[in-house]
């Protein structure tokens, strides 16, 4: 089925003016809009993705349709669902490819799968197309449906790519040739990275960074009786009186010695407020790294005892850290069947660790029945976390960076090509060459987590970056001006 959604976005052009970090930019794109909108008149724009809400495109689109549609443009949300689970194991299958990594074995089963089901949709997204609009498709699931709108409808169609690799392996030309035929009907295509571009799409393709929205539940400032509630309404620490807010219908869970799951604060209160914190908050997906990150910080802890070149400062600094590595519910994510799988190896790895290694790691399980509630929680998380970790093996770009960075965080992430867009070592973060070296990653959070001082530096200078470069108001201005083009392009005496 395919589904249209209100891209609710609460906050209008005119608040995000009023901050006075931000009016200046906020200006400068009310002036390229008014610029472009004689280009988008009598041209609606529908965005495609397999999913409203989990993963950084369901986040991507309200601020990004609620800002085009305040200036003016006539922008839109659909949604594409299939019932059939072999096609979104096929998809995560073709991501993961494109991540250089899988089965590159891809044959006519596949092929006759991924059609099926690309026609099916196609069928239920016609319904909503006319003549003159803009169909822009993200990532692999719904390629083949836009693709064969565009062959038989009178429409412009850009595909917009989150993910790539910035090297050629058979797993990556195993799917790219999966999905050439599909590239090929395509007016133009959008990647975050130029490494990413195929050579299928090479000399029509431009580079967009995703970006963030400065005040949006996730990003913006928590006063400190927010930020502590917002914790206490979690079940992630214990409050020691009243609190403003009620609880959340659905509390944050954390694995249990036993296997189990419970409320966070059990069996004791893990000490986000008072201990040393490293936080990590992704999908739970292999190529995020969490396993690697775990034996990283493991290591970190079991090589203590026998250092000697510890000031006492430094010595309690490593003695009192824990490790938060948190994600969404998994079976709140329909587009990602690996995910329960992904935990599940996690908790085992976790399982297998000393008792008093386990009560200084927090494996949580975050709730996603409201948007809002979730957002708030990882706004929360990352606030209170000395050092914010992204230790992909590969990442795309990776929101999960952007956001700790616009709060000022110290960050330690990998050298994945999205990564390394946003952080430049040694001014905005530091980055491990290995994100499945443990003693790498040990030797990264140590440097991290002893001087203070750098870890403010970092901090400020990767605020400064966000505010720069990625930005929800940057990207906006981006997507006027490609629109604009591809209009103009695909009907020229428009």
């Amino acid at each position: 089925m395919v589904h249209l959604v209100e891209p609710r976005h609460p906050v209008s052009l005119a608040e995000y003016e009023s901050v006075v970090p931000l009016s200046a930019t906020v200006r400068n794109l009310r002036q390229e809009a008014e610029s472009r909108l004689p280009g988008l008149k009598g041209h609606r724009v529908f965005m495609v993705n397999s999913t409203s809400h989990g993963g950084g495109v369901a986040e991507l689109l309200p601020p990004l349709l609620g800002l085009m549609r305040e200036l003016g443009v006539d922008a839109n949300w659909l949604v594409m669902e299939t019932h059939d689970p072999a096609f979104f194991r096929l998809t995560k299958r073709l991501h993961n490819l494109i991540h250089g990594m899988g089965d590159p074995n891809l044959g006519r089963a596949e092929h006759d799968l991924y059609e099926r089901v690309s026609a099916e949709n196609a069928k239920k997204i016609e319904k909503f197309l006319s003549p003159g609009d803009v169909l822009v498709v993200h990532d692999p699931q719904p390629m083949g449906a836009g693709a064969q709108l565009r062959e038989r409808l009178d429409i412009a169609a850009i595909w917009r790519c989150h993910i790539g690799l910035d090297r050629e392996t058979p797993e990556t030309r195993a799917a790219w040739g999966f999905l050439d035929g599909y590239a090929e009907a395509y007016d133009h295509a959008v990647f975050t990275a130029p490494e990413y571009i195929p050579t299928c799409l090479a000399g029509r393709a431009s580079i967009i960074h995703p970006a963030i929205d400065p005040l949006s539940y996730k990003n913006r400032n928590l006063p400190v009786h927010e930020l502590v509630g917002t914790l206490a309404n979690a079940a992630l620490i214990k409050p020691w009186g009243p609190v403003m807010t009620p609880p959340f219908a659905e509390p944050a869970e954390r694995l249990q010695p036993d296997g189990s799951w419970a409320p966070a604060t059990e069996p004791e209160d893990f000490g986000l407020l008072f201990r040393p914190i490293v936080t990590q908050v992704s999908r739970w997906d292999r190529l995020k790294g969490f396993v690697p990150l775990m034996a990283g910080f493991v290591a970190l802890k079991q090589g203590l005892e026998a250092r000697t070149d510890l000031g006492e400062q430094h010595r309690q600094m490593l003695q009192l850290v824990r490790l938060v590595l948190a994600g969404p519910d998994p079976a709140s994510i329909d587009d990602d069947p690996e995910g329960k799988e992904v935990l599940a190896e996690l908790c085992a790895a976790y399982g297998a660790l000393p008792p008093q290694i386990q009560s200084d790691i927090a494996i949580v399980s975050l709730p996603m029945a409201s948007t809002m509630n979730n957002a708030l929680i990882v706004n929360a998380l990352q606030r209170c976390s000395d050092v914010v970790v992204q230790n992909s093996l590969e990442e795309g770009f990776g929101l999960t960076v952007t956001e700790p960075m616009w709060k000022r965080a110290a960050l330690m992430g990998s050298c994945a090509v999205g990564i390394r867009q946003q952080i430049r070592p040694g001014l905005d973060g530091l980055l491990v060459k290995n994100p499945e070296d443990a003693s790498e990653i040990a030797e990264t959070l140590d440097t991290l987590l002893r001087d203070r001082s750098k870890r403010d530096a970092l901090g400020r200078s990767a605020q400064q970056r966000v505010y720069d470069q990625f930005l929800v108001f940057t990207q906006v201005q981006h997507w006027l001006e490609l629109l604009t083009n591809t209009i103009s392009a695909r009907w020229p005496a428009g």
